[in-house]
């Protein structure tokens, strides 16, 4: 649902405004993200045609970002295929591209950090300084769009001094630390730059310091999600509208990633010398690089089924494709059996294409659990149903919240229905105050509405009138109960003496501005707050309002 979020905040809001940039958007700050899908909302308000095209071209500079590293670290070997083949269809990489809002965190991310790795190693193999420019750039780049990217100068630093201690370099430590100290001492400035800006923005009360579920957590996503991920699983998902799929893998995909894990770090171990670091880092990263989400957003009351959505899985996937490639150019023990032959290619070749065809499987499924989305069904007859009403009536259109299953209130303000629509052209007006009352349906249809009586305004003590509102005597209507903290719907019947406006609040509540007119009429108001009565004051010179008994509630169909 992220997607209409960037909709709504995009329709609403100035797109250079500071508190536009930088939003605490569930714990993230991606200025990049916002600044880029609101340009892209605003040049074709819900035509996902272009949000489609945006992830394409983002997932198409990653895997050549990623496929440049591969090239500078292995060069035209053939092997370089195998690691890009692991990136380019591991199931791992899928929810980090499923939707727009993760597209746009994660991909200019997984961009940023394979060129930083790539600039990083030729800036210490080379010297040239143009490589500490650009290794810089991209990851200023990657951090305005997730700050997950923090992590890229320790990833850069840790995959050039593996390579050099792989090929045998004697001090390998201090020398990628002194031919890169420029990049690695500036990436750490910028860093501690943005560690303050993100330490203002995000609320810290997000964090927590439950270890049990934290620990629950990563070991769940090793077991469910990485290793069935190595080996194309996990082939099964499941989703409860509107939330994003998770892993549910079957034993035996589980079974033949703990096997293939095993059979790979043997083979290596068997093959290849100096190994053990590049192992180790594999390990650690894979458990780095979740915890700090787990310690954000994990309580005793966490489902373990966050840890299987693998949303924060793609940049491991890079991690893993460019150790693969280091790990490589080690050099090779003597073991005839491992020579390159003929049956050594086919063998290669053949658990190649058993990975694709198993990640092609899991993919379908993954695009399977999401065909019982009806956002897409709901957004077009919503649209129709607004290009229907502007024609039909001249009446405006009551704010409401859109269907929970295409937005949920913990998303407020923007599931109302003014926020997710604004930038639509073919409307009517959204309005606090309507004299006709429609309601959108689950489906999207524009229906007639009435209000629950919930709660009752009581009958007034003036004889013939009810309530009397004038400009200099407020009126208190009480109710027949209290109200809780909601957005709650008045019908207010009233009668004035001429055209003006008058302003509703409940005792603990914002005002609300509702246009009135001459005559007998009848007015329906939302009104959010709570408690037992309704204040009324008449704010045009030399109105008088009548006020009689009426329901407040929520919408429901006529």
């Amino acid at each position: 649902w992220d997607d209409l979020i960037l909709v709504g905040r995009a329709g609403t809001q100035n797109l250079l405004s500071p508190s536009y940039l930088f939003d605490d958007h569930d714990g993230h700050v991606m200025p990049g993200g916002f600044l880029l899908g609101g340009l892209i909302t605003r040049a074709a308000p819900l035509v996902w045609f272009w949000p489609a095209l945006s992830l394409v071209l983002l997932q198409l500079l990653a895997w050549l970002a990623l496929l440049r590293t591969l090239h500078i670290i292995l060069g035209r070997r053939p092997v370089l295929l195998v690691p890009w083949t692991f990136a380019l269809f591991t199931p791992l990489g899928l929810p980090g591209f499923a939707w727009w809002a993760a597209g746009l965190n994660s991909l200019p991310m997984l961009a940023a950090l394979a060129w930083f790795c790539g600039d990083a190693i030729l800036l210490v193999r080379t010297g040239n300084r143009r490589y500490l420019a650009t290794g810089l750039a991209a990851f200023l780049g990657g951090l305005l769009f997730f700050e997950k990217a923090a992590v890229i100068p320790f990833v850069g630093f840790a995959m050039v001094a593996l390579l050099y201690y792989v090929a045998g370099e004697r001090d390998w430590l201090r020398t990628v630390w002194r031919r890169g100290t420029g990049l690695w001492v500036s990436a750490g400035v910028l860093l501690a730059g943005w560690v303050a800006v993100y330490l203002v923005v995000v609320d810290q009360q997000r964090w927590s310091w439950d270890l049990t579920m934290t620990w629950n957590l990563l070991r769940r996503s090793f077991t469910h999600g990485i290793v069935p991920g190595l080996v194309g699983g996990p082939w099964q998902w499941q989703r409860w509208a509107p939330a994003s799929p998770w892993a549910v893998p079957p034993t035996t995909v589980m079974t033949l990633g703990w096997l293939a894990l095993a059979a790979v770090v043997v083979v290596s171990v068997l093959r290849k010398r100096r190994l053990a670091p590049v192992w180790l880092a594999a390990l650690g990263y894979a458990a780095v690089c979740q915890v700090p989400i787990y310690l954000m957003r994990s309580s005793r009351f966490t489902a373990l089924e966050l840890a299987q959505t693998l949303r924060y899985q793609p940049d491991l996937v890079f991690v893993l494709a460019l150790l693969c490639a280091v790990g490589l150019c080690a050099p090779n023990r003597v073991t005839p059996l491992l020579d390159a032959t003929r049956l050594r290619a086919v063998a290669v070749g053949g658990a190649c294409a058993l990975f694709v065809a198993s990640s092609l499987y899991s993919s379908w499924t993954f695009l399977a659990s999401w065909r019982d989305n009806p956002t897409k069904a709901y957004l077009q007859n919503v649209r129709a149903a607004l290009a229907d009403a502007r024609v039909t009536s001249s009446a405006p259109l009551l704010d409401q919240e859109v269907d929970p299953l295409i937005l949920q209130r913990v998303a407020w303000p923007e599931n109302l229905a003014s926020h997710m629509f604004a930038l639509i052209r073919d409307r009517p007006q959204f309005a606090s105050g309507t004299t006709r009352l429609r309601m959108l349906d689950m489906t999207g249809r524009l229906i007639g509405a009435k209000v629950t009586w919930v709660r009752t305004i009581r009958p007034g003590p003036t004889p013939s009138c009810g309530y009397l509102a004038q400009p200099d005597s407020p009126v208190t209507m009480p109710l027949d109960g209290p109200l809780l903290p909601s957005d709650w719907t008045v019908e207010l019947n009233y009668l004035a003496n001429t055209e003006g406006t008058i302003t509703l609040t409940l005792s603990d509540g914002p005002e609300t501005r509702v246009p009135v007119l001459p005559g007998l009429n009848r007015v329906y108001v939302r009104l959010p707050g709570a408690g037992d009565a309704i204040t009324v004051r008449a704010r045009t010179a030399a109105l008088s309002v009548c006020l009689a008994s009426g329901p407040v509630g929520y919408l429901a169909p006529a």
